[in-house]
């Protein structure tokens, strides 16, 4: 596959751990804030942008295993780490262990990277007009806010530092709806460097933000348009809306996104993956079948479902070889706990995984209206029930019957995508999770790190 990401090396160990060849760029094993203060050239933000791309993937597979874990979409019964059948679903997480650390960490190496791409931007000595460079702030800023957003739902009360741009003077932590504010506030300005930068982006993006179908996601590298990143945006700050309970302004940056109710569901902004030698794989790929690949929907996932729900295909029942080409379904048990489909989100180490999409877009939209045009929000959520292979909402159409139908779609479209996990606690119903065994308990946060500070560079 055709892959930027082959082409550029990542840039700097400050922020990611990935040698760099470009000559030209100052101190490439070792980038710091230093490196750009006086002044940075096309290729160094070209590095940068291209790198900030790259970063978004790393360990990214790990938040949504251990937020699908919490929301029982799955278990991990692979048994390689017992803390994925005790902690995680016991509590309380450890504030200095991997579980709690990993996925914070690496959301804020986004951050940084976003911070120092902002920087180098501002400090650039290229010829470069004022509209090239928004490209670069719009495109950093929107990612920056993406990552914060993310962050902010792993952390909820406990919540999270917005500024870390000096790390010797670190911003206050602020609560869940400081940082939804502060988020949606820099969604905005990055929309404004957007609206006013040039036609194309000045410098490669790869073809996951091409705003493509599925299918036509590899097709190779590309210049996208900034007024279709611009639409990416609206969706990030439509998604942070509705975690408001704004569901007017949803609706407002819903028609200024890509969200189109007769279009493909998989029409979006996806992460891709390549097997190249400076590339990363999808690490949610499960092989079929295959010992330590034992990541198992939870019971109730499939038999809660329609029978016609073409999105059933998502998982599978994992098979064993009983004797030479004969196979037999077989219950996997660890720990005290037991399920019979594998998770299949994924076909190979190269799909890639979504960061939002359609589907996500138009179930907003169905939740926008709930409320206000209960008939429109029908015809979102027939939108997806349709494309899911069954016939039209038969139900009642009150709020609570439509909340209830919604919550539904959204477990089903978005299996092990990390939202499950986010519904339930922002409508209140955090005690619909099952709890498989006597001690597991529901966990709605992640502390924040004992080792904060070092974790964050410090």
């Amino acid at each position: 596959m055709k892959n930027i990401f082959n082409k550029v090396f990542i840039l700097s160990a400050l922020i990611w751990s990935v040698s760099c060849n470009l000559d030209d760029v100052p101190n490439p094993n070792a980038a710091s804030v230093g490196d750009f203060t006086d002044g940075a050239s096309k290729t160094d933000l070209d590095a940068l942008a291209v790198g900030l791309e790259a970063v978004m993937r790393n360990d990214l597979h790990f938040h949504y295993q251990t937020t699908s874990i919490l929301a029982r979409d799955y278990y991990d019964l692979t048994g390689i780490d017992p803390r994925f059948t005790q902690e995680i679903l016991k509590g309380p997480l450890d504030n200095n262990g991997f579980i709690t650390t990993r996925s914070y960490a690496a959301w804020y190496k986004i951050v940084q990277s976003a911070n120092l791409l902002e920087l180098a931007t501002n400090n650039s000595v290229t010829a470069l007009t004022d509209a090239e460079l928004n490209s670069y702030l719009g495109y950093a800023k929107t990612m920056k806010a993406y990552s914060l957003l993310m962050l902010s739902s792993r952390q909820y009360t406990n919540g999270i530092r917005l500024d870390v741009e000096d790390k010797d003077n670190l911003g206050p932590i602020v609560s869940y709806d400081a940082a939804l504010t502060g988020i949606m506030e820099l969604l905005d300005e990055a929309h404004g460097d957007l609206t006013a930068a040039s036609e194309s982006f000045a410098f490669p993006i790869s073809t996951g933000f091409g705003n493509a179908n599925d299918e036509d996601i590899l097709a190779g590298d590309s210049f996208f348009l900034t007024a279709e990143f611009a639409k990416f945006n609206r969706a990030i700050a439509a998604r942070t809306a509705i975690y408001q309970g704004d569901k007017t302004a949803a609706m407002t940056l819903l028609g200024d996104s890509f969200m189109d109710m007769t279009a493909s569901l998989n029409r979006g902004v996806w992460h891709i993956f390549g097997q190249g030698g400076n590339d990363l794989t999808n690490q949610q790929f499960y092989i079929p079948n295959q010992s330590a690949n034992e990541f198992m929907a939870h019971d109730s996932w499939v038999a809660d479902a329609d029978v016609d729900d073409n999105r059933l295909s998502k998982v599978g029942l994992f098979m064993v070889e009983v004797e030479k080409d004969v196979w037999e379904a077989q219950t996997q048990t660890f720990d005290g706990l037991s399920a019979d489909y594998q998770v299949r989100l994924y076909s190979s180490l190269t799909a890639p995984i979504s960061i939002i999409r359609n589907e996500e877009l138009v179930l907003l939209y169905a939740e926008a209206n709930i409320g206000t045009d209960n008939a429109e929000a029908v015809v979102a959520l027939n939108v997806i029930r349709n494309a899911a292979g069954l016939a039209d909402y038969a139900g009642g159409t009150t709020d609570a019957d439509l909340e209830n139908e919604l919550l539904v779609q959204r477990r089903y479209s978005l299996f092990g995508e990390g939202h499950r996990w986010v519904d339930l606690r922002r409508f209140g119903r955090m005690d619909e999770i099952p709890l498989d065994r006597a001690g597991d308990n529901v966990i709605d946060a992640f502390p924040t790190p004992v080792n904060e500070n070092e974790v964050l560079g410090g």
